[in-house]
């Protein structure tokens, strides 16, 4: 099966545009205000019509509460709704409850021990590995940084899951073939500054992504 792809934190026409030409299959929105990405839940609504039917949309949120949730998913009607916070796996149950729609829960990894934890959330519909943030961040994620891939050889996970954190064109492929992943999410990867997406980075990331895959099924077929 081709690797998924999501292209996080869209902001513009342009970006937007960019994920769904290279064929992204995923286009994901951020409200959280401390973000360089967060936008409003109108402005992504006009956006998520450019993707409608194209790719899934993905609202993130980190820890909102049930009134920002319910405004999300009325206004941008979204596919998926991304809980990038601490959400519990009872509170990650009863969003998805609540609002109608499946979850994925993002989990911060830094070792081994760190992935025990995706057997803790059997009511979100995949998991999101990403970098734990540093001490002192103010946001959660990776913060542009990659945590060690090689943690990942050999893992099983219980449901499907996308890696996250630090991904760009240049190691995208050393990502995927350290790690096996079949879902990948990138967002600061394919900007030229924070919270302003490069449609030409946009479109060599998911080149090389394919590029792998075409040459994995070749690789299987000889």
């Amino acid at each position: 099966m081709p690797t998924e792809v999501k292209i996080c934190g869209l902001s513009s026409e342009e970006g937007v545009d960019a994920a769904l030409e290279a064929g992204a299959d995923f286009v994901g929105f951020v409200f959280f205000p401390p973000s360089p990405r967060n936008i409003a839940i109108d402005r992504a609504a006009a956006l998520a019509e450019r993707a409608r039917g194209k790719a899934r949309i993905v609202a993130l949120t980190v820890d909102a509460d049930d009134a920002l949730l319910a405004a999300i998913a009325a206004g941008l009607r979204p596919d998926l709704l991304q809980l990038h916070g601490k959400e519990t796996p009872e509170r990650t149950a009863a969003v998805s409850t609540a609002m109608g729609l499946p979850v994925m829960k993002a989990l911060g990894v830094a070792e081994a021990g760190d992935l025990r934890r995706t057997e803790d959330y059997p009511a979100a519909e995949r998991l999101l590995l990403d970098a734990k943030p540093p001490k002192d961040a103010t946001r959660p994620g990776g913060n542009a940084a990659a945590f060690d891939w090689d943690i990942l050889r050999g893992f099983s996970c219980p449901k499907p899951w996308m890696l996250a954190g630090g991904l760009t064109p240049a190691n995208i492929v050393d990502a995927l073939a350290a790690t096996g992943a079949t879902a990948v999410d990138v967002s600061s990867g394919v900007e030229r500054a924070p919270g302003e997406k490069d449609p030409a980075l946009i479109r060599a990331f998911v080149e090389v992504v394919r590029a792998f895959d075409a040459a994995a099924t070749k690789r299987l077929a000889s």
